[in-house]
């Protein structure tokens, strides 16, 4: 077995232009406040990051910038980059914007799903029945993020993928935080997600790009729906 690259090593590896090592390092970046591995409160060095990239602080600190502009992270003059909290009730009207904007995929520039595309949505679905079986709170919502970012190929208007993207990640942490707290069953949250998937594959099948934002829309609301009552 190999073990995996650091970040500075992928980026060698990938042969990748500057503005595509500021993506991937962007990417890395929030993907660790969305699994948690950067806690809320937690103070991001631009020199240690840049040690592990392989890279100088400017890079780092336009990354920051637009980690911040998305409100993953807030700057504080004498202090640095902390990252910041997720709370819900500051972030319902979020989520509710999330399920009016799901709806415009079918609508805005709709991309009818390619053989290949199905091949990978397969595959998903296969890998969420994994999940049900022996996944675990962070698997699922690794799992939930690779789902998104494959059917966010349903639209090809850059500007509702960007929009949408940027307030997916803002309430991402969310679940993760209340199922790691035990304010959710995890066996029904897993179930819940496979149904939708399992749905979601068979309107794309019959290459119904309407149900697939719906079934989207329900599973955001559902989703708030449930964090709603076990906050309570």
């Amino acid at each position: 077995m190999t073990d995996t690259p650091s970040p500075q090593e992928a980026l060698e590896d990938a042969g990748l232009s500057v503005r595509d090592r500021h993506a991937l390092m962007h990417h890395e970046l929030r993907q660790r406040i969305c699994l948690l591995d950067y806690l809320p409160g937690m103070r991001l060095s631009e020199v240690a990051l840049a040690e592990e990239f392989g890279t100088s602080r400017t890079p780092i600190r336009r990354v920051l910038a637009r980690l911040e502009d998305e409100g993953l992270v807030q700057s504080f003059h004498g202090v640095g980059t902390v990252v910041t909290d997720a709370d819900l009730a500051e972030l319902e009207q979020v989520y509710r914007l999330r399920v009016e904007l799901i709806a415009l995929t079918a609508r805005l520039d709709p991309v009818q799903p390619s053989a290949e595309f199905m091949a990978e949505f397969d595959r998903l679905v296969l890998r969420g029945a994994d999940i049900v079986a022996t996944g675990t709170a962070r698997a699922f919502t690794q799992f939930d993020i690779d789902v998104f970012q494959v059917l966010l190929q349903l639209t090809a208007n850059l500007p509702l993928r960007q929009t949408l993207e940027r307030y997916y990640f803002q309430t991402k942490r969310l679940w993760l935080r209340a199922a790691e707290e035990a304010q959710l069953d995890l066996e029904e949250e897993f179930r819940i997600f496979q149904h939708e998937l399992e749905a979601i594959q068979l309107a794309l099948r019959a290459g119904d790009i309407d149900a697939v934002a719906h079934i989207q829309r329900a599973h955001i609301s559902m989703s708030l729906k449930r964090l709603q009552l076990k906050s309570r």
